[in-house]
């Protein structure tokens, strides 16, 4: 089962890293999306596959009797899976803002604005979304 999981985070790793080196910035955060997973699955399968009780002491022993299964990397994964979640909200705030201002996701085209200096104007205005700037136009008259 072990072997599986080997398998299984290097196909992870490979896609993830084969998406992060596309045109792509949507395709970069799936890549960050597949890494992510991939650490997760390997950090389970390194703290060791073991069926197994939980790890509670009973109350007239001092230790917990074997087998029981590690909560440590379930822990570390829990971390990890939280903390992943949350660069993904930024990261997919970030595209969607580029996006925006842009219009369009290619890397290439984003390094060419930069090197030339041609941001648009649209890249500079706020995101507020005209329904509700004509709202609150409306209830301050």
């Amino acid at each position: 089962m072990e072997i599986l999981f080997a398998l299984m985070v290097g196909l992870l790793y490979g896609c993830g890293l084969y998406l992060l080196l596309r045109r792509s910035i949507v395709k970069v955060v799936v890549g960050l999306i597949l890494l992510g997973n991939g650490t997760n699955l390997l950090i389970f399968t390194a703290g060791g596959l073991v069926r197994g009780r939980p790890p509670l002491v009973s109350p007239d022993a001092t230790s917990v009797s074997p087998p029981y299964a590690d909560p440590l990397p379930q822990a570390l994964i829990l971390t990890a899976i939280v903390i992943s979640f949350g660069v993904l909200v930024f990261a997919v705030a970030l595209v969607y803002r580029t996006y925006r201002a842009l219009g369009t996701d290619d890397l290439d085209a984003l390094t060419t604005t930069d090197r030339l200096g041609e941001v648009p104007e649209a890249a500079h205005a706020p995101m507020i979304p005209s329904v509700v700037a004509t709202r609150t136009n409306r209830e301050g008259d």
